[in-house]
């Protein structure tokens, strides 16, 4: 399937340059202001332009010649017809005049006062912007080996379980995989950071861990939290790449800033099942309370049901946690009697032997 999709101002030029028409594009968020000759010599029917700005002239021409126009939409934090993800920085934009200032902080302000005014065209922006996401998110992880990693929000900085989940991150990301979390802070930072160190000597890891401890909680200030994880960026930049999946549904937990890859939804309930729909390589589940044991029955009901083909690896870490303080892992093993699931799951100890327990489970499949 061809994409048809154009989301550069360098795709755009390419595009018209080589063809001459626009017909059938989808073009998504690119300044058009000075490309009034391209649109005015172009075909343009069945053209769709979504939140492009564009001269009044050009978008007259276009609506007579058969296109169609959706025009940006003021006022607001976000661009619902964003054709890619975010990252960290622009999220962050602003951070030195206080969180509060952030385009992260300003979309959520949006999305506290709209969520239940009954406004239809609130509501349809949203769920635009979700859409956008979702199509930005599988066009970033074609061909990935992705493993979701989920774990407590709550896990501080400076704890030996944090230190734990980055190294996990940094061993995934090395043995060749995509690390995709949450997003968010606690054990979704860790699993990204570690991702983030994996092309440095292992000593930056260790280095990276004691200059967030200086902060190791976004409760008392998140602008302190994200600049300490901006400090450890600029001191090594260039560090791998993961995917953060984050919700503004959740506003008090803000994304974390070592997920290069940044696909933040609106709707908690399209964030949970596409983080974990895109995990095709396995899913770990850390240490967590009732959203990560959510996670982990969302998880279950495709594989017990293969609705989305063969299961997928889980692979449950701590057994205290799963056998004792939160019984999943019997309920999980019941689940999985006599499927073909039942050799896809696993109960680890540690972090150290989730690897070698995600290869042995993926070659038994």
């Amino acid at each position: 399937m061809l994409d048809h999709e154009i989301e550069t101002l360098e795709e755009f030029d390419d595009v018209v340059e080589a063809t001459g028409s626009l017909s059938g594009w989808r073009v998504q968020s690119v300044d058009l202001r000075e490309r009034g000759a391209a649109l005015a010599s172009a075909e343009t029917e069945g053209a769709v332009f979504l939140g492009c700005a564009m001269a009044a002239e050009s978008v007259l021409r276009v609506q007579e010649s058969g296109g169609l126009v959706f025009p940006p939409v003021p006022g607001l934090p976000f661009d619902p017809y964003r054709g890619r993800l975010y990252a960290p920085e622009e999220l962050f934009d602003g951070l030195a005049g206080g969180y509060e200032r952030t385009p992260d902080a300003r979309s959520y302000d949006w999305f506290q006062r709209t969520k239940n005014d009954g406004d239809v065209f609130s509501s349809m922006l949203r769920a635009v912007h979700d859409d956008a996401i979702s199509d930005a998110l599988d066009e970033q992880l074609v061909g990935a080996r992705v493993v979701g990693v989920m774990g407590g929000h709550k896990l501080a900085r400076g704890s030996d379980a944090y230190a734990g989940a980055a190294h996990l991150g940094r061993a995934l990301a090395r043995a060749g995989h995509t690390v995709a979390t949450g997003g968010g802070p606690g054990a979704m930072e860790a699993a990204n950071l570690g991702a983030y160190s994996a092309p440095f000597e292992d000593g930056m890891l260790s280095k990276a861990l004691e200059m967030l401890s200086a902060a190791p909680d976004f409760a008392a200030s998140v602008g302190e939290w994200a600049r300490a994880a901006f400090e450890v960026r600029e001191g090594w930049p260039g560090g791998g790449a993961s995917v953060g999946i984050p919700t503004w549904f959740y506003g008090h937990e803000p994304p974390n800033a070592f997920a290069q890859h940044i696909a933040k939804y609106f709707v908690n309930a399209v964030r949970e099942d596409g983080l974990l729909a895109r995990s095709n390589a396995g899913v770990v589940f850390l240490p967590g309370a009732a959203g990560t044991v959510q996670e982990i029955f969302d998880n279950a009901t495709p594989n017990y049901y293969q609705s989305r083909g063969a299961p997928t690896p889980m692979v449950l870490v701590d057994e205290e946690h799963w056998t004792r303080t939160l019984p999943c892992w019997p309920l999980l093993q019941a689940l999985a009697r006599e499927r073909p699931m039942a050799s896809r799951i696993a109960l680890a100890a540690s972090v150290e032997e989730v690897p070698e327990t995600l290869a042995r489970l993926t070659a038994d499949g």
